[in-house]
């Protein structure tokens, strides 16, 4: 990531100054497992101080295609590789402020390899039903935006809850 200010032009003619976050972006994945739940990873997230459940996820490396994040976060991070990744939607996190796009996909015919978080990753994998990750997104347990947008797409498209 670097941080820049940016002079733009406005409408109205006039100039202004905006900070700018470049950011390679990242995928994000909906892992949907053999009992058709989803699983997620808890971990720990310094800019809300606490602990979160969330969609596996990573960043970019520059020149990756969409895909490589997806399935090295999803083999990283939960342990599992997939027969079939289909993309679900693009989200832009904060695009008042960072360029960063994520791409989400969700994830079929899971086969179970073994985790191999970064060093300073300490994550628990979840298995939790789609009911039950959409009732905490109802209830404000689950609060992270790519999680929320990745889930609500999946179930907007695949489910009636």
């Amino acid at each position: 990531m670097d941080f820049h200010e940016c002079e733009i032009g406005l409408p109205d003619g006039e100039t202004a100054k905006w900070d700018l976050i470049h950011h390679s972006g990242g995928a994000a994945v909906v892992p949907i497992d053999e009992d058709g739940k989803i699983v997620l990873v808890r971990q720990y997230r310094l800019g809300v101080d606490k602990e979160l459940l969330e969609l596996p996820a990573g960043k970019s490396e520059p020149g990756e295609d969409r895909l490589a994040p997806t399935r090295r976060e999803m083999e990283e991070e939960i342990g599992y590789v997939a027969d079939d990744i289909r993309k679900l939607v693009t989200f832009a996190p904060a695009p008042a402020y960072s360029e960063e796009v994520t791409y989400i996909f969700v994830a079929t015919g899971l086969k179970k390899t073994e985790t191999r978080p970064d060093a300073d990753e300490f994550l628990r994998v979840e298995r939790c039903s789609i009911e039950d990750v959409v009732a905490m997104i109802r209830d404000g347990e689950i609060i992270d935006g790519k999680t929320i947008a990745g889930v609500m797409a999946y179930t907007n498209m695949h489910l009636s809850i």
